[in-house]
């Protein structure tokens, strides 16, 4: 049987800086292409809270857009995908052990 289908394009995970507004179309380009990406917020934070308000919202609107998902990851980092990849928010996760316990 002939192999004619091609092996899927390569995924990365990314993690980019977000330096000012400029930044946020790399940032749609790189989740476009399929990649994961994720954002520290705090270097456009310190300049401008309501630009990162205005990336934000944007990154959201597109991610909706594309079917991708978004995520915050503390209070320094933001986590996009594409549209192939789910961001679990579970409530258990895994202790030193590997048992799960609640989230708290």
């Amino acid at each position: 049987m002939p192999d004619s289908a091609q092996p899927p394009a390569k995924i990365y995970l990314r993690a980019l800086l977000l330096r000012d507004l400029s930044d946020v179309e790399t940032v749609k380009h790189e989740v476009s292409a399929g990649n994961v990406l994720i954002l520290r917020i705090s270097a456009l934070a310190e300049r401008s809270v309501e630009d990162v308000k205005r990336a934000v919202d944007d990154l959201c609107h597109f991610t909706e857009l594309i079917g991708g998902d978004i995520a915050r990851l503390g209070e320094e980092r933001v986590v996009i995908t594409p549209s192939s990849i789910r961001i679990w928010r579970g409530e258990n996760i895994l202790q030193e052990g590997g048992t799960p316990t609640e989230a708290g």
